[in-house]
C-alpha cells in the first residue's frame, strides 16, 4: 500500500514538474519571440547592412554553442538566451527589407504561415501526449542532408534545388518541434532554457525557409 501510494506521489510530482517545464518554456519563448521582433523592427528601421547582419547571426551562433550550455542551467542563461535571440533579431533587418520591398504580404504571410505551424504542432503533441523521440536520428540526418545540398548549391545555383531545400527545412523544422515538445512531455528535456532555445530556432529557420518559398512565387523576385 505504501509503495502504491509512493508510485502515485512520484506520478504527481513528475506531472507537475512537466507542467512547470512547458509553462517556463511557452512564456520564455514568447518573450524571446517578442524581443527578436523588436530587434528585428531596429535593424530594418537602420537598414542594416548584409555584413553586419552576418556579423549579428554568427554572434548569436556563438553564444549559441559556447556561452548558453554553460549558463543555462543558472538565471545568468536567461539574459544569455536573450542575447542569441535579439542578435537573430537584429540580422532578419536585411532580408525583411527585401522581402517588404518585393511584397509586403510575403512577410505576414511567413509570420501567420510560421504561426499557425507552430501553434498547430504543438497543441497536438501536448494534446496526444505522443512519444516523438523515434525522430531523433532522422531528423539529425535530414538536416546533414539539407545543409549538404545548400552548400553545394552555393556553386551549382539551382532554383529548384533551392526550394526543395526550403520545403525540406520546413518539414524538419516541423519534427524539431513535435521531437523538442515530445521530449518536455516525457521528461527529456527539463531546462526549459535549452527547450526555448531550440523552439526559437525551429520558429526561426521555419519562417526564413517560408519566406524563401514566398519570394520565390511572387511575381517580382
Amino acid at each position: 500500500m505504501n509503495d502504491h501510494n509512493i508510485s502515485i506521489s512520484r506520478s504527481q510530482e513528475s506531472i507537475l514538474a512537466t507542467n512547470k517545464v512547458l509553462k517556463n518554456t511557452y512564456l520564455l519563448l514568447s518573450m524571446t519571440l517578442i524581443f527578436s521582433g523588436i530587434l528585428a523592427a531596429v535593424g530594418m528601421s537602420m537598414n542594416l547592412g548584409h555584413g553586419a547582419a552576418l556579423v549579428a547571426s554568427i554572434a548569436a551562433i556563438a553564444l549559441m554553442w559556447f556561452v548558453l550550455p554553460r549558463t543555462a542551467n543558472s538565471s545568468t542563461g536567461i539574459p544569455v538566451l536573450f542575447a542569441i535571440t535579439g542578435l537573430f533579431g537584429l540580422g532578419l533587418g536585411p532580408v525583411l527589407n527585401h522581402y517588404m520591398a518585393i511584397n509586403p504580404s510575403i512577410v505576414s504571410t511567413a509570420l501567420g504561415g510560421t504561426g499557425v505551424i507552430f501553434l498547430g504542432l504543438s497543441g497536438y503533441a501536448l494534446t496526444t501526449r505522443k512519444d516523438f523521440s523515434f525522430m531523433g536520428g532522422f531528423l539529425m540526418v535530414g538536416m546533414l542532408v539539407v545543409i549538404g545540398a545548400s552548400l553545394l548549391n552555393i556553386f551549382l545555383q539551382i532554383p529548384v534545388l533551392s526550394l526543395v531545400s526550403s520545403a525540406a527545412v520546413i518539414m524538419l523544422m516541423s519534427g524539431f518541434i513535435l521531437y523538442e515538445t515530445s521530449s518536455m512531455i516525457h521528461n527529456g528535456e527539463t531546462n526549459y532554457i535549452m527547450a526555448a532555445a531550440s523552439l526559437f530556432l525551429s520558429i526561426l529557420n521555419m519562417f526564413q525557409a517560408l519566406l524563401h518559398i514566398l519570394g520565390a512565387f511572387s511575381n517580382n523576385d
